[in-house]
């Protein structure tokens, strides 16, 4: 009875030579496939690779300062609204006081108001007082408390400081603290819930905007061909991203497989809506800073970049849920069919496009939120709105990511069951031979040896359930079964 025990537990914790024979093919047509596609990858990234050099890129820098200008930064004690001339220092209304021209101006000015901000600056000394941008004091505001980047004219060579103008202008808000506590937080959430995985995803991340800053940008300021730019560029990083969060098995190698697939439907897809739908970038005033940067820079090969990389994220997110969704299917219940395993793949599947086309369609719709409220206020047809040189991109985008992640879907679900099959078809006989060898011990009477094996190879009949709830509610039934022919 002892070694009937032995015997069983042996067999349950060591798989058999034909489960291993089918793990090393399966592996081995995987590595058939993704070797290669790894290693034209890397060469078309070393082919593709930016020399660095800014030649022939002329932008003026708005953060570069005349002599005796600075960018200071300090904390608001108080904020008043005043005459707009109140603003300007003692010394510049003397100066302007002095000839008709600047009389004239400050007549001119008298009637308006303006907000100020005492400021006190970081660098020490006493409060300025800051005039800020309209926009800003009437979208937001200013308020005590806030730190902000101010422009410094009072030691600014030439007439600049000498016009009347105020010497301190406001720029912009400081806002390193509430980043960094933000990113901070989200690296402690994301560790605590997922653990050293959630490590590793933040790590991989960090990779990824170096492959995007380091290769993929450059590149498109030197006019490599964009498509193979996306194409390369965020196959590496989905490569990267996904072994070094979820490290090398068949499972993340199958999740690869379909986010590659789906990867190239989007760039198929971004390729000729970019040309069929004339996406130039007209009316952007981003675009018009690239085009007028430099002659290399291709504004149609930018967005067809936007549009590869925008989906990357989503459609990483929906293959490796996707793989990881057939295994435990089957860890559940592993005398499953293929066909049947399939079916209830795609049911969470199915579910999973629903939810992720919503999330593709809200992001870009929060991100042009003030172009679809100023395009509303048009009162422009349907047709008209969404067919506009300001919403066609976000449309266009929307739909070429969404198709892609939703074919992405059933093709990885399909690698994965066959993957799946092959490397763990096996994996249930020795648990069922572990509970034939514990039978035979002689410790149960032959009728209840009988009843386990009928429990063991009827509980769960896979092909015969009609959802994936009742397939892994006979799944535990199963193990139940198990435990306790075990325990005999």
């Amino acid at each position: 009875m002892g070694s009937g025990h032995s015997h069983a537990s042996t067999d349950h914790s060591e798989p058999t030579p034909e489960a291993i024979a089918a793990r090393r093919r399966a592996n081995r047509i995987l590595a058939a496939v993704l070797i290669p596609l790894t290693l034209l990858t890397l060469a078309g990234m070393a082919m593709l690779w930016p020399s660095g050099s800014k030649e022939g890129v002329s932008l003026a820098n708005p953060y570069s300062a005349a002599p005796g200008v600075t960018f200071d930064t300090g904390t608001i004690q108080s904020v008043a609204v005043e005459n707009c001339m109140q603003g300007v220092s003692q010394q510049n209304q003397a100066q302007s006081q002095q000839g008709q021209p600047q009389q004239g101006q400050a007549q001119q000015g008298q009637g308006a108001d303006c907000t100020f901000a005492f400021t006190e600056p970081d660098k020490g000394g006493s409060p300025v007082k800051v005039v800020i941008n309209p926009d800003v004091a009437k979208s937001h505001g200013v308020k005590p408390g806030d730190q902000i980047r101010y422009l410094n004219l009072s030691n600014a060579q030439g007439a600049s400081a000498s016009q009347g103008s105020p010497a301190y202008i406001f720029v912009d808000f400081v806002r390193t603290l509430p980043i960094v506590l933000l990113a901070l937080l989200y690296a402690a959430v994301v560790i605590a819930v997922a653990r050293w995985r959630g490590l590793r995803a933040l790590i991989g991340l960090v990779g990824a905007y170096f492959v995007l800053a380091s290769f993929m940008l450059p590149g498109l300021v030197e006019g490599k061909p964009p498509l193979l730019l996306a194409l390369v560029g965020s196959t590496v990083i989905m490569i990267g991203v996904l072994y070094f969060a979820h490290g090398f098995s068949a499972r993340t190698s199958t999740a690869l497989l379909g986010t590659i697939f789906g990867l190239a439907i989007t760039a198929l897809l971004a390729a000729w809506a970019t040309g069929a739908a004339n996406l130039a970038g007209v009316g952007n005033h981003d675009a018009t800073t690239l085009m007028n940067t430099s002659a290399n820079i291709s504004i149609s090969g930018v967005i067809l970049c936007g549009l590869i990389i925008s989906g990357l994220g989503v459609l990483n997110d929906v293959t490796i849920t996707q793989s990881s969704a057939v295994w435990e299917l089957y860890e559940l219940a592993p005398q499953s069919s293929a066909r049947k395993l399939f079916t209830s793949a795609m049911r969470i599947g199915r579910d999973h496009i629903a939810s992720t086309v919503y999330t593709i369609a809200f992001a870009y719709a929060g991100a042009a939120l003030p172009i679809l409220i100023i395009v509303m206020l048009y009162d422009r047809p349907l047709a008209d709105t969404l067919t506009s040189a300001e919403l066609s991109e976000e449309v266009i985008r929307t739909l070429v990511g969404s198709i892609g992640l939703v074919l992405a879907i059933p093709v990885t679900t399909l690698i994965a069951v066959l993957v799946v099959k092959a490397t763990g078809s096996q994996a249930a006989e020795p648990q069922v031979a572990g509970i034939r060898a514990a039978d035979d011990g002689g410790r149960a009477p032959a009728g209840e040896q009988a009843a386990t094996h009928a429990m063991t190879r009827s509980a769960v009949n896979p092909d015969d359930l009609p959802d994936t709830g009742t397939l892994a509610a006979a799944a535990f039934q199963t193990r139940r079964g198990r435990r306790a022919a075990e325990r005999d």
